[in-house]
C-alpha cells in the first residue's frame, strides 16, 4: 500500500508540489526554489521528487538529490519515503528540513544508513520581513566574476569550518568552483572585500542559496577569522537583508546551529526572529 501511494513526480506535477510548499513558504523554501527551476528548465532537474498521495491527492513531497528534504510530510508519507530511500541506498550528503520530519525520517533510516557524521537536531529557522534594525554595512555588495580568486577560497573556508571537511577534496574543486561561479554570475554572492596589507581579501560574505519571489534563504554567512570580534556580522547581514528586500523578495530567512550563540545574537540584532526549527543529518 505504501509503495502504491508513492510515485516519482514529473513536470506536470510541479504546480501541485509548489502548492504544498506554499503552506509554509519559509520552511519549504529549499524545495520550492528547486521546483521552480525544474518548471523553467527540466534539464536543471538534478534530483527526484517523491510524491505521497492519499485519496488521490498529493499530500507530501520529498526532494531527493544531494540533500533529502521532506515537505509537509505526514507520518505515512515519512514511512513511505524511508522505504524508498532504504531500497535505493543513500545517495545524499544530508537530510535537512523541519526538525520533526527530518528526525523521524532519520529514525527509520539510521539502521541501514548510519552512522551519521553529525546530527544537528536543533537549528533555529529564523526570518525577517521588516527592514534591518541596525545600519547596514555599506561595503557589502554583489561580487564579480573577476573576484572568484577571492570568493572561492572564502567559500571553501566557510564550508570546511561549518561542515567539517573540504568541499574540494573529492575532485580538486571542479564541481564546487562551478557552483560558486554560478552563484556569482547570478548575482547571489554578496561580500565585503577590503584592501589589506597583502592585497584585497574577503572580510564578510553570504550567498542567496534558495530564492523564490516570496522569500530567500541565506547561506554561507562567514566573517574572516582575522576580523572576528569587531561586530561585523550583524551590519553585514543587515546589508544582505536590505539588498534582498529591495531587489529580490520581501522575506529573508536562514537557519543556524543552536550552539552558535554569537551568530544567533547577531541575527537577532538585525531583526531576525525564530519561526521554526530545522534539523540536519550530515553524512
Amino acid at each position: 500500500m505504501l509503495r502504491s501511494a508513492l510515485k516519482v513526480l514529473g513536470r506536470d506535477d510541479v504546480d501541485a508540489a509548489l502548492a504544498l510548499c506554499a503552506r509554509d513558504p519559509v520552511a519549504n523554501l529549499f524545495v520550492a526554489a528547486r521546483l521552480l527551476a525544474v518548471r523553467v528548465d527540466p534539464r536543471r532537474h538534478t534530483g527526484e521528487v517523491w510524491g505521497w498521495h492519499e485519496s488521490g491527492e498529493l499530500r507530501s513531497v520529498c526532494w531527493s538529490g544531494a540533500n533529502l528534504v521532506p515537505v509537509e510530510a505526514t507520518p505515512s508519507a515519512l514511512e513511505a519515503f524511508a522505504h524508498r530511500a532504504r531500497r535505493h541506498g543513500r545517495q545524499c550528503s544530508s537530510i535537512v528540513g523541519p526538525a520533526g520530519p527530518v528526525l523521524t525520517l532519520w529514525g527509520y533510516l539510521q539502521s541501514s544508513w548510519g552512522p551519521a557524521r553529525d546530527v544537528r537536531a536543533h537549528q533555529p529557522l529564523m526570518a525577517t520581513s521588516a527592514g534591518p534594525l541596525i545600519a547596514p554595512d555599506p561595503g557589502v555588495r554583489r561580487t564579480r566574476l573577476d573576484e572568484l580568486d577571492l570568493i572561492v577560497p572564502a567559500c571553501v573556508a566557510m564550508f570546511t569550518e561549518e561542515v567539517g571537511y573540504s568541499p574540494v577534496a573529492a575532485d580538486g574543486g571542479t564541481l564546487y568552483n562551478s557552483q560558486v561561479r554560478n552563484l556569482v554570475a547570478a548575482g547571489r554572492s554578496l561580500a565585503r572585500i577590503d584592501e589589506g596589507s597583502g592585497g584585497p581579501q574577503v572580510v564578510f560574505k553570504a550567498e542567496l542559496g534558495s530564492v523564490t519571489h516570496e522569500a530567500v534563504q541565506v547561506q554561507g554567512v562567514w566573517v574572516n577569522p582575522r576580523y572576528r570580534g569587531r561586530g561585523l556580522a550583524a551590519p553585514g547581514m543587515a546589508a544582505v537583508v536590505e539588498l534582498v528586500q529591495r531587489e529580490v523578495a520581501p522575506v529573508v530567512s536562514l537557519y543556524v546551529n543552536s550552539f552558535n550563540t554569537r551568530a544567533v545574537r547577531a541575527y537577532q540584532r538585525v531583526g531576525f526572529a525564530t519561526v521554526g526549527t530545522y534539523a540536519t543529518i550530515l553524512f
